[in-house]
């Protein structure tokens, strides 16, 4: 039944919206509807069903078509046991059989992935990876924003581990010069190349508060040492991190989202960097910027 499905069907759960998406299969997939509606997650539990039984009620009246399957990208990890929802900031959704619960909903089969994997699995199928090499063996899809995380993408599918973290390179030890990270744990990938942590870093050396994004104008515009020192620690301690996830899963295109990978100085330094930490001669491994911005999600759940 698989191989005979035509039209996807994807939702992406946000903490203030949700989002719906119908893409035609083929070789060059087509979107044929897209809507989005609040969440409302503080009315409850079973109010966030409602929303997406009235997403997808929209989604089926735009098209003419009934979903045989449903793909939910949502904020948290699907604990492989008992296939409910933990580390979620959508609280209501915690411990909660979501997923049977929307198979009872819909009467469809239902796959769950969290945000980073849909994000990857979107840039695979979808997005800047697949114009580069649609049959790509391994995409590595990296979320550096507020967290660092990322999604693994193995032959089309996603590669979710045992326990649902594969691609949780920022809860990796890197320099403890990060200080304490929310796990509990010291120098964490995550306390040394995040947005704040780069913000905060700026601010130790001067005082002053800037976004990421104005310390590398101030950076590119050769207009303050202490945002080019900012960002040759970003530079220089990405390079590390990434050469081990390299070194790992070896992967043929990564892909850097979120607002951390705006900084155009690691397309270059950055890349350089890594290099000098790789177990091989030279980097062949293409690091490219994601195309799909905020839809990346529920593309991605779409193709689960």
């Amino acid at each position: 039944m698989h191989q005979n499905i035509k039209h996807l069907w994807g939702v992406d759960l946000g903490g203030t919206k949700i989002e719906g998406v119908v893409i035609r299969k083929g070789d060059k997939p087509e979107i044929l509807a897209r809507e989005r509606i609040p969440t409302e997650r503080e009315k409850g539990y079973d109010h966030i069903i409602h929303q997406i039984e009235k997403l997808i009620g929209q989604l089926k009246k735009a098209t003419g078509l009934e979903p045989e399957k449903l793909g939910i990208g949502v904020p948290g990890t699907i604990d492989k046991n008992t296939r409910r929802l933990k580390n979620c900031n959508t609280t209501v959704l915690i411990g909660k059989p979501f997923r049977e619960d929307l198979e009872k909903s819909f009467s469809v089969p239902v796959r769950m992935a969290n945000d980073a994997n849909c994000f990857a699995l979107a840039e695979a199928k979808f997005g800047a990876a697949y114009k580069i090499n649609p049959q790509a063996e391994v995409v590595f899809g990296v979320i550096m924003g507020t967290g660092v995380g990322g999604g693994i993408v193995v032959n089309g599918e996603i590669l979710e581990g045992l326990q649902g973290i594969a691609g949780e390179w920022g809860h990796n030890f890197l320099d403890e010069s990060g200080g304490k990270c929310y796990c509990g744990r010291i120098g964490c990938v995550e306390t040394v190349i995040s947005g704040p942590a780069l913000e905060l870093y700026y601010q130790s050396l001067t005082g002053n508060e800037l976004k990421l994004d104005e310390i590398s104008r101030l950076h590119e515009d050769n207009a303050d040492p202490y945002a080019t020192q900012t960002i040759d620690r970003l530079n220089y301690f990405f390079g590390r991190a990434i050469a081990y996830v390299i070194n790992i899963i070896d992967p043929e295109i990564i892909l850097l989202g979120g607002g951390v990978g705006n900084v155009s100085a690691l397309y270059k330094k950055g890349v350089e960097e890594t290099q000098k930490h790789v177990f091989n001669q030279g980097l062949e491994t293409k690091f490219v910027k994601p195309e799909l911005g905020d839809s990346a999600g529920v593309i991605g759940a779409a193709f689960l």
